[in-house]
């Protein structure tokens, strides 16, 4: 039997054979079969090669799920910003205009319900008419599963060789494309494919699928498009560039144009609509997607948000994968930001303090009982111009969310030792002397068990403001500092220092933090982290961690994950309300926030620290604590003192709390006071205000020796104290320091006469 000669064909005469038998094999069914057959009629290395390649191909095509836009909204469900990495939003195709697919289809493939995976007849065509080119260029032919698989290639490609090889212009490309067309075809009906394309498409300036489109260069729903709108996008998918109306709008006037005539001669659109729609104006509406933090009306709060869930580690193993599903997931994110809230604290501290001032003004608010945050504002806005004063650091939260080192806190961290003392029974009105200067031996302070006492060297405090005998309340008031830390070694630094971290601020360095000028503030902390703390007394000792989110809802509208307040009771109610009581004094007459004061019940604590680098007010209602803080720091990124500063063009003489971040925090809080309620603190009971003190023994009129041996029998430590003017007898003594209770082991001062008066 006589041979068959096989010859070697030129590889454009094999791209021929292969065009005209893919034709044949769609005809005789042999495509569906899985494209086997038609190849043993093709001869040469070269056709077995590609035969054989074609052959290892996979049929199947891993579609995924598409990406899409994540909307960050507020407490309202108003947006704040959106995250994507493609803008997309999908929509099933009883969700978009009809106008929409006719339009579409109308363009690209007029015969899609009629074909298979291709069209054939556009097919061979584009197939012969390239094979006839000498150019080597390459024309179009594909349906719209084509398409899809080839837009499905391209988003879905991770390096560059594969996204080479999604967008090379060759028949190999549109074989590739068939094989996968084939199997989407066999296994999604058409309506299916048909509504993934209108989601997957891209309509140029950054959005993908319809219904991004629709609302970006028309304001509207996919569901709303109109025929003029319709065959404006249905045109820009064939060039998303070459034809957006931004840019181009005579060339995308034409283009839908014939999308209209198209519609006219398939008979989905009037011939006379058609006609006068050609006439009509392109009626763009242009709506800009904002991508990300930068630019919206609460940028720091929503930066410290999308850190708090990074931090999530339910939401992925590692941090790439928990952005990729915060920028790709189609999530809705609903957090505690009021925006109400958060305009009253921007204006506050943009009134304050400028972008491009020596200083960074700040202040974060927060929900007793709660943990919302429910505001976050600072002076320098979010960017990299620094002639503009703008900064991408976040000033407001601590370091693991916003790079920011954070400010020392000064007198407002003297509520966590006053608390404490509370805690160990200190009576509120029991007096301790308070002199103007006073050394200290660093020994004498108690540190936690274990940890080894503290030197003995010197520690030197002075007052900047009254001095005297002063009580919780009058030294809390007038923020006295030898007051405070005599009081401080009465508790001891651990059980303050603990206290400070249970009601939500960040220690993490205690050789250096726990120990006795902690009273006086000397540790770098964050607003927030102090709006936290303060949150604590408001809410009667219920301390709940910051909480920026409350709820993740799933592109398909189920939750995803809930974040329910996390709260733990870390003092005793009635320690709370004695620090409410205390610290309201602050904002009363004698107090030095007197004038900060609010319509209504509201409490708080002023704070300057060395140098007056930083100034504080902590203040807070039972229903919101705000941490108002103003800092010295010039652009090369070194802390310097207020004083002598101009704050938006006005002149800092010598800044203090109450004067430079207490009107910042009195701004805010007055522009929502309506929102704050009228609830009041409660007040403390006798035995919190007594707490463990007993009564000290009458000792007037008697000599030093025996009032000090009826002291000590008393359990009190006596000291001979000043002398003063009196009607007793010289040597003898008048009083004592505190005058009628004091907790057992205090130390109770003699006060002795000069002469009989």
């Amino acid at each position: 039997m006589a041979r068959k000669v096989v010859r070697s064909l030129p590889f454009h005469r094999v791209v021929m054979r292969f065009a005209a038998l893919i034709g044949v094999a769609a005809v005789t069914g042999l495509v569906a079969s899985g494209m086997a057959v038609p190849f043993i009629h093709l001869t040469g290395v070269a056709a077995k090669s590609g035969a054989q390649a074609i052959d290892e191909l996979p049929l199947d095509i891993d579609m995924g799920e598409l990406s899409q836009t994540t909307r960050i909204l507020d407490v309202h469900g108003k947006v704040i910003t959106t995250l994507y990495d493609q803008n997309r939003s999908y929509k099933a195709l009883d969700q978009i205009s009809p106008n929409m697919p006719k339009a579409l289809l109308a363009i690209e493939d007029s015969r899609f319900y009629e074909h298979g995976a291709m069209d054939l007849k556009g097919t061979l065509r584009a197939l012969l008419r390239n094979s006839a080119s000498e150019s080597g260029s390459v024309q179009g032919g594909s349906s719209i599963t084509q398409q899809l698989v080839k837009t499905t290639l391209v988003y879905g490609a991770d390096t560059d060789e594969e996204r080479a090889a999604a967008t090379e212009k060759s028949t190999a490309r549109k074989i590739r494309e068939l094989r996968y067309a084939i199997w989407l075809e066999e296994n999604h009906d058409k309506d299916w494919i048909l509504e993934r394309y209108l989601n997957a498409a891209y309509f140029g300036d950054s959005a993908y699928g319809v219904q991004a489109a629709a609302k970006h260069y028309f304001g509207v729903d996919a569901a709303d498009l109109t025929w003029g709108q319709a065959s404006m996008l249905a045109g820009m998918v064939k060039n998303p560039t070459g034809y957006d109306p931004t840019d181009y709008p005579d060339a995308t006037v034409a283009r839908r144009n014939l999308v209209l005539e198209r519609l006219a001669q398939v008979g989905d659109l009037p011939r006379a609509d058609a006609e006068k729609l050609k006439e009509s104006e392109l009626g763009l509406n242009v709506q800009d997607s904002r991508n990300g933090c930068f630019g919206s009306s609460a940028e720091f709060f929503c930066d410290y948000a999308l850190q708090w869930l990074l931090a999530d580690k339910s939401l992925g193993e590692t941090e790439a994968e928990r952005w990729r599903l915060l920028q790709t997931g189609g999530l809705t994110i609903r957090t505690t930001l009021d925006a109400s809230f958060q305009k009253a604290a921007q204006r506050s501290v943009s009134g304050r303090v400028s972008p491009t001032d020596n200083a960074v003004g700040a202040l974060a608010m927060v929900e007793p009982g709660t943990g919302n945050v429910k505001a976050l504002a600072q002076s320098r806005p979010m960017g990299e111009n620094r002639k503009k004063g703008e900064s991408y650091l976040n000033y407001l939260v601590p370091k693991e969310y916003g790079d920011a080192n954070g400010f020392q806190a000064g007198s407002t961290f003297k509520v966590f030792v006053g608390a404490a003392a509370i805690e160990k029974g200190f009576p509120l009105r029991q007096e301790i002397p308070s002199p103007a200067k006073r050394t200290f031996n660093q020994g004498s302070f108690a540190n936690c068990p274990g940890e080894g006492n503290f030197s003995s060297n010197p520690y030197p405090v002075g007052n900047s403001t009254t001095s005297g005998n002063k009580n919780l309340y009058t030294g809390t008031r007038e923020s006295v500092n030898t007051f405070y830390v005599r009081l401080e070694q009465f508790t001891g630094v651990c059980a303050p220092y603990a206290l400070a971290k249970k009601m939500g601020v960040s220690l993490t360095d205690p050789a250096h933090e726990r120990v006795p000028s902690f009273t006086l503030g000397p540790v770098d902390v964050s607003p927030l982290e102090m709006a936290e703390a303060y949150a604590t007394f408001g809410a009667r000792g219920k301390h709940c961690d910051s909480r920026p989110v409350t709820e993740i809802v799933g592109p398909d509208g189920k939750t995803m994950k809930e974040y329910a307040s996390s709260c733990e009771q870390v003092m005793r109610s009635g320690t709370a309300d004695a620090m409410n009581d205390i610290l309201r004094g602050v904002l009363q007459p004698g107090g030095f926030g007197q004038r900060l004061a609010l319509g209504v019940p509201s409490a708080g604590k002023t704070g300057t620290t060395n140098s007056n680098r930083a100034v504080w007010f902590n203040g807070y209602t039972p229903k919101l604590a705000t941490a108002s803080m103003i800092a010295g720091a010039n652009y090369e990124g070194k802390w310097v003192s207020l004083n002598g500063q101009r704050l938006r063009g006005g002149y800092v003489a010598s800044a203090s709390g109450s004067t430079v971040a207490g009107p910042m925090w009195a701004d805010a809080m007055r522009a929502i006071d309506g929102k704050l309620g009228s609830a009041n603190f409660v007040r403390p009971g006798a035995s919190v205000v007594n707490g463990k003190g007993v009564k000290i023994p009458k000792v007037e009129g008697l000599s030093v020796a025996k009032a000090t041996a009826r002291l000590k029998a008393a359990g009190f430590k006596p000291v001979v104290g000043k002398r003063v003017k009196s009607r007793w007898k010289a040597g003898t003594v008048v009083g004592t320091v505190p005058g009628s209770r004091a907790i057992k082991g205090a130390t109770v001062e003699m006060l002795v006469s000069k002469w009989r008066g």
